[in-house]
């Protein structure tokens, strides 16, 4: 049992270094940019940068707007599917697992395929035409993740039961969604969202072949140009991504019961 012990810490200690050794270096490396001593100097410039500050607030408000359509797209389906048409389910499963399956370069040259200046539909030929298109293909690169934490909420509760409660006081479908259903999959839906920020804050290839202003060109172009900043850039994503999942447990709060209370 000790040697047990012994062995499953030995592989916890490897584990822990083999990512932190490498972000360690990184960080290190971001501190170096003030020859002879240590400063946050790299830092300083990226935050100064009017490039980070649009990049980062474009991609920031995207992100918002796609987390609000996913929701708004995933939520309904979920609940319809797990309420009245449950022999559904591997269907739907298998339609959300697809942008894992398709590579993001394949979907979006079908985007550009499809809306291009020369098409029916022209999208990519206007800001608005291509914003939305880059909106959109973030809610399907978000889509399994969105679903399965949302769908994974639903059967926690007893959604039939809830439904039925609510009908009975003489709510809509509506009412129902916003104000029974929600509230008691909002560890679910929070799950999805903080997962789909942290997907559209660090995507390249929509955003670049699509020749919007995103964070992940921004970060592409600047590690192809300097030295110091895209380390320090690279720790300011790695702390965005692990703050959300902070977030996820903070504000997810405890699993609700069978009859859907905390």
């Amino acid at each position: 049992m000790k040697s047990g012990k012994f062995g499953a810490w030995l592989a916890v200690f490897v584990g822990v270094a083999y990512f932190l050794a490498p972000l360690v270096a990184t960080f290190e490396f971001s501190l170096r940019m003030r020859r002879g001593e240590y400063s946050f100097d790299a830092y300083r410039v990226v935050f100064a940068s009017d490039s980070f500050q649009a990049s980062f607030l474009y991609s920031t408000v995207l992100a918002v707007v796609t987390i609000v359509v996913a929701i708004l797209i995933v939520v309904p389906t979920a609940y319809w599917v797990q309420l009245r048409l449950p022999r559904l389910r591997g269907i739907v499963e298998f339609t959300t697992l697809l942008p894992l399956v398709i590579p993001a370069i394949v979907l979006v040259f079908g985007y550009i395929k499809l809306y291009g200046s020369s098409s029916v539909l022209p999208l990519t030929a206007t800001t608005l035409g291509s914003d939305a298109l880059l909106m959109f293909g973030y809610v399907g690169l978000g889509l399994p993740y969105m679903y399965r934490s949302v769908e994974t909420a639903l059967r926690a509760i007893d959604v039939r039961t809830l439904t039925e409660a609510a009908e009975s006081q003489g709510a809509g479908i509506l009412t129902i969604l916003f104000r029974v259903i929600l509230p008691n999959i909002r560890s679910g839906i929070l799950s999805g969202a903080f997962l789909t920020f942290a997907i559209v804050i660090g995507e390249f290839t929509f955003a670049s072949l699509l020749d919007r202003p995103a964070f992940g060109p921004y970060l592409q172009l600047i590690g192809a140009s300097r030295a110091y900043e895209p380390s320090a850039l690279a720790i300011m994503a790695f702390a965005l991504t692990w703050a959300c999942m902070g977030l996820i447990l903070l504000l997810g709060g405890g699993a609700p019961n069978s009859t859907g209370k905390r």
